[in-house]
């Protein structure tokens, strides 16, 4: 268990250096595109090019470490986000907004491979144990929420180059420390390894409800917490002209919600059960609507609503992963994690895309307003889940989250 604890714990500490590039993008991404971009509304493109690389590297990511394996897959990749790192940093010396959006797209390319580690530490322990596995990689990010920022801020002017270069230059370096630790990385257990019966077709695995459910609170969670973030820097620091203090408060309060939790929620799916933890995350989310639409804006709102949209979003996603390893064998694993990382990672890149123009167009209150449809219908597909499992009088997998994943 200590051994295999170990790879868990080295693919953590590689998310906490990874992790900072999505981190840098969505603290300063938006303001530094507001300064270079021809066209107002697409202040948030270079995020929004990220999220789509990762939407459609998540499927070449896994076929290819299907091919050559995990270990040489994770550490190209994060040598591949090196240079992105560096290509952004020149764009912004250069006011190349074409630039930007491509350094983003690569970025975004490298955390397809780096949202895979949230499976690959399942394949080092016991199946009880993959909630616990989980949740103990994404603690990585939560490091990466204080890191990122931190980090940005402190060398955004660096050498006298033009600001926010510097910050890039730091985000090459902890790239190269995280291909250095992934060096370290062991082989899986032997169960994750040995393909014991043929693979089924996808869509066989796809049509399950547990699937279903499980993409669908993904989907879900990136969603919504996309969306609303993204236009946050916009609202505060442009539109409501607070200062990139508060806005890096904001965004930093709000990354720590996203990722705390995880402290304590493999512990709660156990106790409570997945759909309850995705009910709670999908309450949280909408108290964080609530608040933006009929409470008001000032900074209090923006940092309360900000950290209950990043506690829920954790409940929801990682409650998803969880029930999603209880819905393949050993041999599927790479196709049913692609198509549901395609799934989530597209529709997280669509709402991300469309963040921008929505906060132009519409404001801020009537941009909060367009989540609650996505939020009803994660309740009823919570719902349905329960519904299905009463018919069937089915019990999950002896999974940690199988242990009460259908529990009343």
């Amino acid at each position: 268990m200590i051994a295999a604890m170990r790879n868990v714990w080295i693919l953590a500490l590689a998310q906490v250096f990874s992790a900072c590039g999505t981190i840098m993008l969505v603290t300063f991404g938006g303001i530094v595109g507001t300064h270079i971009t021809p066209v107002p509304a697409l202040a948030t493109l270079p995020l929004s090019m990220s999220i789509l690389g990762l939407a459609l590297s998540s499927i070449p990511a896994a076929v290819l470490m299907r091919r050559i394996g995990r270990k040489p897959g994770f550490i190209g990749s994060a040598l591949m986000a090196t240079g992105a790192a560096l290509i952004c940093a020149v764009s912004i010396a250069h006011e190349s907004f074409a630039g930007l959006c491509l350094a983003g797209f690569l970025l975004g390319s490298n955390m397809a491979f780096v949202h895979q580690y949230r499976f690959a530490a399942t394949e080092y322990v016991a199946e009880l144990d993959a909630g616990r596995a989980v949740s103990t990689v994404m603690l990585g990010t939560l490091v990466a929420a204080w890191l990122g920022p931190e980090l940005g801020d402190r060398l955004r002017l660096l050498g006298g180059w033009a600001e926010f270069s510097g910050s890039f230059v730091g985000l090459a370096v902890l790239f190269v420390l995280a291909a250095l630790v992934l060096l370290t990385l062991g082989p899986p257990l032997p169960r994750a390894t040995v393909e014991q019966a043929a693979p089924r077709p996808l869509r066989v695995i796809a049509r399950q409800p547990r699937f279903v459910v499980a993409l669908l609170a993904g989907l879900s969670s990136y969603v919504v917490m996309s969306f609303i973030m993204t236009a946050t820097p916009i609202s505060m620091h442009v539109v409501d002209g607070m200062s990139v203090a508060e806005t890096k408060r904001v965004i930093s309060t709000h990354l720590l919600a996203m990722y705390l939790p995880s402290l304590a929620s493999g512990w709660l799916i156990r106790v409570l059960g997945i759909r309850m933890l995705m009910s709670l995350g999908i309450a949280l989310m909408g108290a964080c609507v609530a608040i933006s639409t009929v409470v008001g804006h000032h900074f209090v709102h923006y940092l309360t609503g900000l950290a209950l949209l990043g506690v829920g979003w954790n409940f929801l996603f990682v409650a998803g992963t969880t029930l999603l390893t209880t819905t393949y064998r050993p041999a599927e694993r790479f196709g049913a994690q692609g198509l549901n990382d395609f799934t989530v990672f597209g529709s997280q890149a669509m709402a991300s895309l469309a963040a921008g123009p929505a906060i132009t167009l519409l404001g801020w209150e009537q941009l909060n307003l367009l989540a609650i449809p996505v939020l009803i219908a994660m309740a009823v597909a919570v719902w349905w889940l329960g519904d299905q499992s009463a018919r069937n009088g089915a019990t999950a997998p002896a999974t940690a989250a199988g242990a009460t994943s259908n529990k009343p």
